[in-house]
């Protein structure tokens, strides 16, 4: 298996490196003397003393409080020595504990990819669920990235295809199904970990996520997840059935990349979610026979990219309450030859959305009851019929903010 990981500065990495005691003691005597001397000015400059009585002689008080002084002087002075020593002591030992932690999660994860390249499928699921367990344990974020990107790694691996139900290929099919099994509970454990708030325990929100190339083949359930952080790729995958939910998530930072991927069943559900940042990325994607949903969704800023696309089955479904505000939203480029696309009752009220380039033929694309209001909308270059509805949202005039091809637009009495 091939890592693809990207690696973080770790808080425990930057604990082990300590400074050189004698200027750590330099640092902390002159740090006291800045204090004592801007403790005793203030004081001065608070009771208004304008200068010292001068003392020709000094009684045995006077003695005595300059000897108590002196002593006060050696004692803090070896209390902040005894201070510097037991701090570096307290980060030894934590660097230390730290080593073992990772020691011993060294060795569970020895164990795990063992029982993960295990020629029984029983024995492959309890490696995941051991690296499942591993990740949400690990000392730091880069152990938990490397525990995430073997589950993910074994997704992307190849796998025979289903034989089918004949009899003479028994064996192969229920062998077939015990490692599908194992795929599913790897992808069933991702989601659940990402739909844990972030910051909360064996939540894995803010990691990377590679499933490029992967067969996504049952329900992942993501919904409620804010990607505030981390990457999350779908590139080149296949969605062939079951449901992936993004939900209310919201993408207010960071990158989720479905580029170049392949929607022939199942359901992909981004209702309710809402783009305020970030990256969305479906660019050279064939929608051709899923079910993706954008209804309920809010474009408030960021990039969503659906460029290039070829819509020749399926629907995909922009309508409702859907809102363009802010974001960008590129379609340029599509293919739009089969299947339905609506974008009825959304409201284009700021951002820019392009389709520039687009070909509509025999697909069934809708804007009806949509309200243009002042967003960026470009046809320019689109070939084909105009899409059912456009030319009544827009109406006549057509607004300066939506560019039709020539075309489309009514002739002149």
């Amino acid at each position: 298996m091939t890592l693809n990981r990207r690696l973080r500065p770790s808080q425990d990495d930057r604990e082990l490196r300590l400074w050189n005691v004698a200027l750590v003691l330099a640092l902390a005597f002159l740090t006291a003397l800045a204090v004592a001397a801007a403790v005793f000015y203030t004081g001065w400059d608070l009771l208004g003393a304008r200068g010292l009585k001068s003392e020709r002689r000094i009684d045995s008080k006077t003695l005595f409080d300059l000897v108590k002084l002196s002593f006060g002087v050696v004692a803090g002075s070896g209390a902040l020595v005894a201070l510097v020593v037991a701090y570096r002591r307290q980060r030894v030992d934590e660097a230390g504990a730290h080593r073992e932690a990772t020691r011993l999660h060294t060795e569970r994860f020895s164990q795990a990819i063992d029982k993960l390249g295990s020629d029984s499928p029983a024995v492959r699921l309890g490696g995941v669920h051991a690296l499942a367990g591993l990740a949400d344990d690990a000392p730091d974020d880069n152990l938990r990235q490397t525990c995430i990107d073997v589950l993910c790694a074994y997704l992307q691996l190849p796998f025979t295809p289903d034989p089918g139900n004949d009899l003479a290929h028994q064996e192969e099919h229920h062998r077939y199904l015990a490692l599908r099994k194992v795929r599913h509970t790897i992808l069933r454990l991702i989601g659940d970990h990402y739909r844990r708030p972030r910051g909360s325990h064996r939540s894995w929100q803010g990691c990377d996520l590679d499933l490029t190339n992967g067969t996504i083949d049952c329900s992942m359930d993501f919904r409620g997840t804010r990607f505030s952080g981390g990457t999350v790729r779908f590139d080149g995958s296949t969605f062939s059935d079951g449901t992936v939910s993004f939900r209310d998530a919201t993408f207010s930072d960071g990158e989720v990349l479905f580029s170049g991927s392949t929607f022939s069943g199942g359901t992909v559900r981004f209702s309710g979610s809402t783009f305020s940042g970030g990256t969305v990325l479906f660019n050279g994607s064939t929608f051709s026979g899923s079910r993706v949903y954008f209804d309920g969704a809010t474009f408030s800023d960021g990039r969503v990219n659906l460029g290039s696309s070829t819509f020749s089955g399926g629907t995909v479904l922009f309508n409702g309450s859907t809102t363009f505000s802010g974001s960008r939203v590129h379609f340029g480029g599509s293919t739009f030859s089969g299947g339905t696309v609506h974008f009825s009752g959304s409201t284009f009220s700021d951002g820019r959305v392009t389709f520039d380039g687009a070909t509509f033929s025999s697909s069934t694309v809708h804007f009806d009851r949509a309200t243009f209001s002042g967003s960026r909308v470009y046809f320019d270059g689109a070939t084909g019929p105009a899409p059912d509805g456009l030319l009544d949202a827009v109406g006549t005039p057509v607004a300066p903010e939506v560019s039709l091809p020539s075309a489309w637009l009514p002739a002149n009495p």
